[in-house]
């Protein structure tokens, strides 16, 4: 589940753009994640040019033996 981390979004848009399935709302004062539309792709924490977002569950990494 991605989380918004203490509200400091500047609403630049620009999660809201690389979403692939609209899963985020920007509102006047806040930032919104529709949970049930998330499929959880991590893109826009990966964008966020202020570490704004944050995904809840840790990503199993793949060890090569």
């Amino acid at each position: 589940m991605i989380l918004v981390k203490d509200n400091r979004c500047d609403f630049c848009g620009t999660c809201v753009a690389i979403c692939p399935v609209d899963a985020i709302e920007l509102r006047e004062a806040d930032i919104s994640i529709i949970h049930d539309t998330c499929i959880d792709c991590d893109l826009c924490i990966y964008v966020c040019p202020i570490d704004v977002l944050s995904s809840d569950e840790k990503k199993e990494e793949v060890s090569h033996d």
